[in-house]
């Protein structure tokens, strides 16, 4: 089965790298993209593993995350609780993100589902 998902952006706290998928989403914003990398860097160094931002298949948004298998410092509850966070206070975001998906990648009409 084939995985139609995109990693927007992702953060490694083992690297100390960040990646964004510039090919994909170039046309987004550099405001958008400075809060992406923000979120991703911040969960890193408070929780560490591996942090990813991923388009859905249905144009939902999702955070993942991976740890090291002898991470021994990574906190799985923390981790668990600031996707709780990150999800509530830039839930804007997310939604924004989501249109901007189903709008350009998945050519979606959005024009009668206004509230």
């Amino acid at each position: 089965m084939e995985d139609h998902r995109k990693v927007l952006c992702a953060a490694n706290a083992y690297e100390q790298k960040y990646y964004f998928n510039e090919q994909e989403f170039s046309n987004l914003p550099e405001s958008i993209k400075e809060e992406l990398h923000i979120i991703c860097v911040l969960f890193t160094e408070e929780v560490g593993g591996i942090f990813m931002i991923v388009m859905e298949e249905d144009g939902s948004v999702s955070m993942e995350t991976q740890t090291a298998e002898d991470d021994f410092y990574y906190d799985e509850v923390s981790s668990g609780l600031l996707i709780g966070q990150i999800r509530t206070k830039r839930a804007d975001l997310f939604e924004a993100l989501s249109l901007y998906y189903r709008v350009f990648f998945l050519h979606e009409d959005i024009a009668g589902q206004a509230d």
